[in-house]
């Protein structure tokens, strides 16, 4: 049976964008027996962010058996698309030239996204490959703080006076070389070069050549500070529908560009990295190495089995009662993984509020009283189910009634813990995605523990 194609696989894939199952072998095949015909009839259709998820998908070995038989496969797009990993990986591995030739064609943020997760000498070496004005600027742009709009943004900018009228923007834009691959706007500034405003080039082609540049500016005009953290240069493209934002310095004159689409990965970026500290994964991907991930995940492991202990130590106080009543010991993981349950949606909730600036001071209280409420019905709805389990299961009443006022009391807490902790945490300028997780299941598990195994000692002793 012949091979499929390219356009078969396209076909065959799920939704028509990710990578069909079938392409990883058909191109591990075609490095095996050599085949480069085969290998560049399975590459050449591939976009730039193909190539890139291939890549990665395939084993150390493997990567680097394709890379010896086709490095030319590897340009600045696809450089810009990797992972940090794995791009660290193919930087080292592939020669000097092919890497210098793939970045010299990239606009400086992408440059410097490479850049900045590399070793000295290989950065070094990079810079060196670029002309005096392209290291300049990248050299300018690493000078500031990691994950700062300084870092994020493009040197290269379109800026024009704020005097010119449409037809001298025109002009300068057929008649000037090097302009940006993208761009949105051409920023207006005055003479000491600080923005004052910007216009779009739909606005430039649509008016007339004398129309002034400073009478169709945008009314969405905003600067970023170049020291200004980058979620929230995200929040701010997020939130006013930006499509690109000039970057000042301390004396407020432009120094950069930051486009949507540089914004929108950091988004992206930003409630990626909320969802895995929720879970205690730090950051990493797939292709990272065992090792590495091992030493990663470890700490937040050791904290989950301290504050595991914490809980234990509370069973450990009702001992007597769980000897005589056996029921317990069947009942009590009940009321704390609801608790947790609860606790957690109540977190997520929170966490990814105080993200997006939705929950401030002004109605913090309004929310957490939304959460106990939400707990306390929901606890009153399950209270009524393990009742009648108690009563049916176990055949007492009593131990119905318990478990039924350890669920409230639980649920009602986990609403309350699971929003005042991230809350608190963030006022104590503690990430509350990172730590949030292990308070909130420590509570809720105590709590739980104590008001079922309590109320059962008190009453049914």
């Amino acid at each position: 049976m012949a091979d499929p194609t390219e356009d078969e696989l396209r076909e065959d894939a799920g939704d028509g964008y990710e990578l069909d199952e079938r392409l990883v072998p058909q191109v591990r095949l075609a490095v095996a027996t050599e085949n480069r015909a085969r290998l560049d009839e399975l590459l050449e259709p591939l976009h730039a962010a193909d190539i890139a998820d291939l890549l990665e998908q395939i084993d150390s070995g493997p990567r680097r058996a394709l890379l010896a038989m086709a490095s030319d496969i590897v340009d600045g797009e696809v450089l810009s698309e990797l992972s940090d990993s794995p791009r660290e990986e193919i930087i080292e591995f592939l020669p000097d030239s092919v890497v210098n030739e793939a970045v010299r064609d990239l606009d400086s943020d992408d440059v410097v996204d490479i850049l900045e997760d590399l070793t000295e000498p290989q950065q070094e070496a990079i810079l060196d490959a670029l002309d005096d004005a392209d290291r300049a600027a990248v050299e300018q742009s690493l000078a500031y703080p990691e994950e700062s709009a300084g870092r994020l943004m493009q040197r290269e900018v379109v800026a024009g006076p704020e005097h010119w009228t449409v037809g001298e923007a025109i002009d300068y834009l057929r008649g000037t070389e090097g302009l940006p691959e993208h761009f949105y706007h051409m920023i207006l500034v005055d003479p000491r070069m600080r923005p004052i405003g910007y216009v779009t080039l739909g606005r430039i082609l649509g008016a007339r050549r004398e129309v002034l540049l400073r009478d169709i500016t945008e009314d969405t005009f905003r600067t970023i500070p170049a020291d200004q953290d980058e979620g929230e240069v995200a929040y701010a493209f997020n939130q006013y529908h930006l499509i690109s934002a000039p970057v000042i310095d301390e004396t407020e004159r432009l120094v950069g560009v930051i486009t949507i689409d540089d914004a929108m990965i950091v988004l992206d970026e930003e409630h990626e990295e909320d969802i895995l500290r929720l879970a205690g994964v730090p950051e990493g991907s797939l292709t990272d190495r065992v090792l590495a991930t091992t030493k990663r995940r470890f700490p937040w492991l050791a904290v989950n089995l301290l504050t595991a202990i914490l809980a234990s130590l509370v069973i450990a106080q009702f001992e007597d009662a769980i000897a005589t009543i056996v029921a317990l010991a069947v009942l009590m993981p009940i009321v704390a993984s609801m608790g947790g349950n609860a606790g957690t949606q109540s977190l997520t909730v929170a966490v990814r509020s105080i993200a997006t600036k939705d929950l401030t001071g002004s109605n913090v209280w309004r929310v957490i009283r939304r959460e106990c409420l939400v707990g306390l019905l929901n606890g009153v709805i399950f209270a009524v189910v393990m009742a009648l389990v108690g009563v049916i299961w176990f055949g007492s009443p009593a131990l119905g009634g318990v478990i039924a006022v350890a669920m409230v009391v639980n649920m009602v807490v986990a609403g309350l813990a699971g929003t005042m902790i991230p809350v608190l945490l963030d006022r104590l300028g503690v990430d509350p995605a990172l730590a949030s997780g292990a308070f909130v299941t420590t509570v809720t598990d105590i709590v739980g523990f104590f008001a079922f195994l309590g109320l059962a000692a008190a009453v049914l002793l």
